[in-house]
């Protein structure tokens, strides 16, 4: 294999050796040869390393580092759930080398200068690049049509509200008003999309749920079916890009998809937990997988692996969304919705993917995973030198061994809160090492660590 450079490939500091080498053609046996932070040449796998530094990944696959779009690392105003320290371990622990925060935080982050100040917060801190969502104002929705994408290129929208959902778009006016704005603005909206209206219709009839098991009847797919479906016809209308969160239902996939296939602006995602657990589980783990949107059935969750194999998803994204157990064992009404997951995110949708897909070539599989943890943000949201494997671009790597089972105990958690809903589940595949800029930021083998100096991204633009 001829070996593939930017330039001169000298003073490279690091060879990666990878037997299982994922890049955009596919898996192949290459060393990869780092400088200055970057991929400076993909060669032949005993290229000689001329001084640098090596690394052997041995038979696990070497991934592009994974990129989770929708976190909430709670900063500024919530760190006692959660905080940039903490969440950014957890998803280096997990395979993530970046992340998109999401603006419900106190305050929330809804102009230029609160995402400034969240920066300055989180400098120095992270051990993750991040890129930062801005929370589109139900007060000022027209500001989407000013917004410089060197601040943020993506506007999250609430179209239902829940405790840490402060700034709700309960309006039709308000709401078809920050569709045209981002129209103007080139803005990508990024949606909780259930509908205000629908919950509020059900609580005056029935009451709050009394018990975690009734949540998902009082939260039902109803909501997301009407919501998703008035997002699509305010794209159709305007043309804005609009990208639909934590998809939880079988009629929510088949309305995006075929938005979609119509050739509307509209994309999803799906997160781990839809993926990983149905509302049976609600039974054994109570608040613990109370989540908005709620947990669905078993046909959902096929339905949304289908979705996975078919290629529908744009992303597949954690919604890492921690409180505290003590918040988390209160009562029906007052536990709020949302659990840790960047941590678990690429763990949780390998198993379930090797479980359900067992004959299926692992090359494929984690063909897949690359797809919608690595690629496919970084092409949504116009993350420069992301998502891939190649000359030129960020050296964020993931040792993956695809076939090492190991039980998820508390004391791994790495989140501020100290739990998972995963405890005590065996998964196949660990992550090994997290390398970010050619650093490593996560050794599996000794612990450890690296350096908190992850840096806040720009966009396209800046390039």
């Amino acid at each position: 294999m001829a070996a593939v450079t930017a330039g001169s490939a000298d003073g490279a500091e690091l060879v990666v050796r990878a037997a299982r080498l994922v890049t955009p053609e596919g898996v192949r046996p290459a060393s990869v040869r780092v400088a200055a932070g970057r991929v400076a040449a993909i060669e032949p796998l005993d290229a000689p390393a001329d001084g640098a530094r090596e690394l052997d990944a041995g038979q696990a696959y070497v991934l592009p580092g994974l990129i989770d779009s929708h976190v909430h690392f709670r900063t500024p105003g919530l760190t006692a759930k959660e905080d940039w320290a903490h969440g950014s371990r957890a998803a280096v622990v997990g395979g993530v080398t970046t992340v998109m925060d999401m603006p419900n935080t106190v305050p929330p982050s809804l102009s230029a200068e609160a995402l400034a100040a969240k920066a300055e917060l989180v400098a120095g801190t992270s051990l993750v690049d991040y890129r930062f969502h801005l929370g589109a104002d139900p007060d000022r929705p027209e500001l989407l049509a000013e917004l410089d994408p060197r601040v943020a290129g993506s506007a999250k929208v609430f179209m239902a509200g829940h405790h840490t959902a402060p700034t709700v778009m309960r309006d039709a006016g308000q709401l078809e008003k920050a569709f045209l704005a981002a129209a103007d603005g080139g803005v990508q909206l990024v949606l909780h999309a259930e509908d205000s209206a629908v919950f509020d219709l059900l609580d005056s009839w029935r009451g709050e749920p009394g018990e975690y098991t009734a949540y998902e009847r009082a939260r039902p797919r109803s909501g997301g079916i009407v919501a998703v479906s008035k997002v699509i016809e305010l794209v159709r209308r305007h043309g804005t890009r609009a990208h639909i969160l934590h998809l939880s239902s079988a009629e929510e996939a088949d309305l995006a998809t075929a938005a979609r296939a119509a050739g509307l602006p509209v994309t999803f995602e799906v997160t781990g937990h839809h993926l990983s657990f149905t509302d049976l589980d609600t039974r054994r783990y109570g608040a613990r997988t109370r989540l908005s949107p709620s947990i669905r059935g078993q046909a959902d969750q096929d339905r949304l692996w289908e979705a996975l194999s078919a290629g529908e998803p744009a992303t597949v994204g954690s919604d890492h969304a921690p409180h505290t157990v003590e918040e988390k064992t209160r009562g029906p009404v007052a536990s709020p919705p949302g659990l840790p997951g960047v941590q678990e995110l690429a763990v949780a949708v390998w198993t379930g993917s090797r479980r359900r897909w067992p004959e299926e070539d692992p090359d494929t599989a984690v063909r897949r995973l690359v797809r919608y943890l690595a690629e496919g943000p970084a092409r949504l949201f116009g993350l420069p030198g992301k998502g891939r494997v190649e000359v030129g671009a960020d050296a964020d790597l993931v040792f993956f061994a695809p076939d090492d089972p190991w039980m998820l105990s508390a004391d791994q958690v790495r989140s501020k809160c100290g739990w998972s809903a995963y405890e005590g589940w065996t998964f196949t595949g660990r992550v090994l090492r997290t390398i970010r800029a050619g650093s490593t930021v996560w050794d599996a083998g000794t612990g450890e660590f690296g350096s908190p100096d992850g840096r806040l991204l720009g966009s396209a633009v800046d390039r």
